[in-house]
């Protein structure tokens, strides 16, 4: 691949059948995890879909480690095999230079899966706990594993850190006449709140923070977590990712001196890959789409594009810069234009009167508000932001949360089921601040269940 540029980890392919590629489908892509009936359940779920046509297999699977393993499926024809080839090391490059990756250790990725799955499963077999325990544990830690920081590239404070800017936001601003003006009493910060600033990390601070959880309790909220933030850098770069290794197999397999009947399949198999989904985003087809434009930009600017962005400019090396830097949300701000949204006929669509009509249309009214609208549903912006506020609510040891709403609700079911797991790992009632139809709303759970009321 050096020809190409891309940097990328040794790359090692296993050929895999339809069910072991169910398997991994399952597991996440992973050789060795640890055990829970819901990958079972997937598992069926994926092979029902499957024996019945509802669904196909991908044609390969990528991890992210170092080495890189993919999964090709047997029954691909040599043209698709190709392709995918081609296609796992875009996504082989991508894993190896966006920031966004560089906190996962992809060099100890497979050790850790491994890891992890073994303590689960001595925890399962020591009689003194047993499985139904565990998976009851893991039941409520899946459930909050994604209420946690979403970007890994804000630093989180220290708590001295935290302790020093209390104290520092507890002083009063300085005043340029304080020898005319009397002295006034800095208020004292409580510094005895636990947590002094509100805590995104749920399972982290739980683990941390309640004194009756035993240590395998503890260990099974430490796996859970550290498995949530390998895989959110995936989940925050989705459309980035497969547009990348979708411009590579294309750039890559073109360049080949292919049959002309291998280059007709490709083709064929290329459009199926980047084609447009209607009524939802195809993430390679938005992905592929908007890698090219870029290239487009660098080597024949618009007036207004060569006036915002300057140009032409070196093409690849751009790219490539883009390809280290960004993630979905800040990738699609920057670089899905107006014109290209309207050559891709995006529009916006969602409920009036008990059905679903177009709301908006990318035209040049009204383009940004849809890009904006897409913007907050990729990535981990689909996830809801909760923050734990108090572990000490009303002196009772009660636990207090807030929801940053952004105009779209809890759905209330989730809200209640989630709350039902997240009393369960705290051990006492459970309140959660948020708004519903456009009230502040107090939702709770305690030992009687749950209860929704008008905040006071």
């Amino acid at each position: 691949m050096d020809q190409f540029g891309l940097e990328c980890f040794p790359q090692v392919f296993e050929i895999c059948d339809e069910e072991q590629m169910l398997g991994y489908m399952a597991y996440h892509g992973m050789p060795a995890h640890y055990p829970h009936w819901s990958f079972g359940k997937s598992f069926e779920k994926l092979k029902t879909l499957y024996g019945y046509g509802v669904s196909g297999l991908p044609y390969e699977m990528v991890i992210n480690s170092n080495e890189s393993i993919a999964y090709l499926m047997r029954n691909n024809s040599l043209c698709l095999q190709i392709l995918t080839i081609a296609h796992v090391y875009g996504h082989n490059d991508f894993f190896r230079n966006n920031t966004t990756f560089q906190a996962t250790h992809p060099e100890l990725t497979l050790s850790n899966f491994k890891s992890r799955a073994d303590r689960v499963r001595r925890y399962a077999e020591d009689p003194a706990i047993g499985a139904d325990k565990v998976e009851a544990v893991l039941d409520a830690a899946h459930a909050l594993s994604f209420n946690c920081r979403h970007n890994a590239g804000v630093r989180k404070l220290s708590p001295a850190e935290q302790r020093e800017r209390a104290i520092e936001s507890a002083r009063p601003p300085r005043d340029p006449h304080q020898d005319i003006h009397p002295t006034q009493d800095a208020p004292e910060p409580n510094l005895r709140r636990i947590p002094l600033e509100p805590e995104p990390d749920i399972l982290l601070f739980i683990r941390d923070h309640n004194p009756y959880l035993t240590t395998w309790e503890r260990d099974l909220l430490t796996i859970v977590h550290e498995e949530a933030q390998y895989f959110i850098p995936q989940i925050e770069t989705k459309i980035m990712n497969e547009g990348w290794a979708s411009f590579w197999h294309h750039r890559i397999v073109s360049s080949l001196d292919l049959p002309a009947d291998l280059q007709m399949e490709f083709m064929v198999h290329h459009s199926q890959v980047v084609r447009p989904h209607p009524g939802s985003i195809n993430p390679y087809y938005l992905g592929f789409r908007t890698w090219h434009d870029i290239l487009r930009r660098c080597e024949q600017p618009t007036p207004e594009e060569r006036e915002r962005y300057g140009g032409p400019t070196d093409d690849m090396a751009t790219l490539f810069r883009i390809r280290e830097v960004d993630r979905d949300a800040s990738f699609l701000r920057q670089f899905l234009s107006g014109r290209l949204m309207r050559e891709m006929d995006m529009y916006e669509f969602g409920p009036e009167d008990d059905q679903y009509v177009v709301q908006r249309v990318a035209d040049e009214d009204n383009w940004q508000q849809v890009r904006d609208t897409l913007i907050n549903g990729v990535g981990m912006s689909g996830f809801p932001v909760i923050h734990i506020d108090d572990a000490d609510y009303d002196g009772a040891r009660k636990l207090h949360l807030s929801h940053a709403y952004d105009g779209r609700e809890l759905e209330l079911g989730q809200a209640e089921k989630t709350l039902a797991y997240l009393h369960r790992l705290w051990g006492r009632e459970v309140v959660l601040e948020t708004t519903l139809q456009d009230k502040p709303t107090r939702l709770r759970y305690d030992q009687d269940g749950f209860s929704s009321r008008p905040a006071a």
